[in-house]
């Protein structure tokens, strides 16, 4: 159900401000990064939030500039700003140890702000996380597209508005990329991922716990899960993997 409460806000240094809800209780803290030009209403942060309620876990859910309820201009946003937004949430409001917990886009979003913010960062867990996807999400001919006119407008099979990729948003992303080399994160790291994801190959979340430094790295994979991951079922398991990480920290 959708939250009706009105948010609050964290107003960046350039004035535009970032809608976010939190709830209180026992830390670490956990942030939820949503998906690409997804944001803090959906389905995953709103579980999440609801476990964490009722078991006294202090949570953030958050827009990123240009998503959801925070200001911005959706076609100037870029990875490293969206990076940023989320640094910016976790200093201002969290000021402490957070768990990272991140879908498609927000697995990518985790890792950044994980080497960003080092050893506040206590856990992560990625959903279908997808790092590098300007690399690999896209072919030869929609990157010349994307360098030629500025931007790619692509059918979204998750709702009525397209999905639409700037140049700027998908050069940040080639200059974050991370699959290549080792990832220096030494936290606990969980990686749920469904082998139907038709949108993120589940092959990279083996190859995203090869290249990351971590001994406790674990990959959890679902047979038949998509890339939302979604089903009640899913939703349980992303639960209570969250909640099993949650009680060893």
């Amino acid at each position: 159900m959708v939250h009706l409460t009105p948010p609050e806000y964290v107003t960046r240094a350039d004035g535009v401000r970032l809608a976010m809800r939190r709830v209180g209780g026992r830390g670490p803290t956990i942030v939820f990064l949503p998906g690409y030009l997804s944001d803090m209403q959906g389905g995953k942060a709103q579980a999440i939030e609801a476990w964490a309620i009722r078991n006294n876990r202090a949570m953030v859910r958050f827009d990123y500039a240009g998503c959801g309820e925070s200001e911005g201009d959706l076609s100037t946003a870029t990875l490293d700003m969206w990076r940023d937004d989320a640094r910016l949430i976790c200093e201002l409001v969290v000021r402490g140890p957070v768990v990272l917990a991140g879908s498609s886009m927000g697995g990518w979003l985790m890792l950044l702000l994980a080497l960003a913010l080092g050893s506040e960062v206590k856990g992560l867990v990625g959903i279908a996380a997808a790092p590098d996807f300007t690399d690999w999400g896209y072919t030869p001919q929609e990157k010349a597209i994307i360098e030629r006119e500025g931007r790619l407008v692509q059918p979204s099979p998750y709702g009525p508005e397209p999905s639409i990729v700037t140049r700027a948003f998908w050069q940040s992303g080639q200059a974050n990329r991370l699959l290549e080399c080792s990832i220096a994160i030494d936290c606990p790291v969980r990686l749920i991922h469904g082998q139907s994801d038709p949108d993120v190959p589940w092959q990279n979340s083996l190859s995203l716990a090869a290249q990351l430094r971590s001994a406790d790295v674990q990959t959890i994979l679902v047979k038949d899960g998509d890339h939302r991951l979604s089903r009640d079922q899913d939703m349980a398991l992303i639960i209570a993997t969250l909640e099993r990480l949650m009680d060893t920290l």
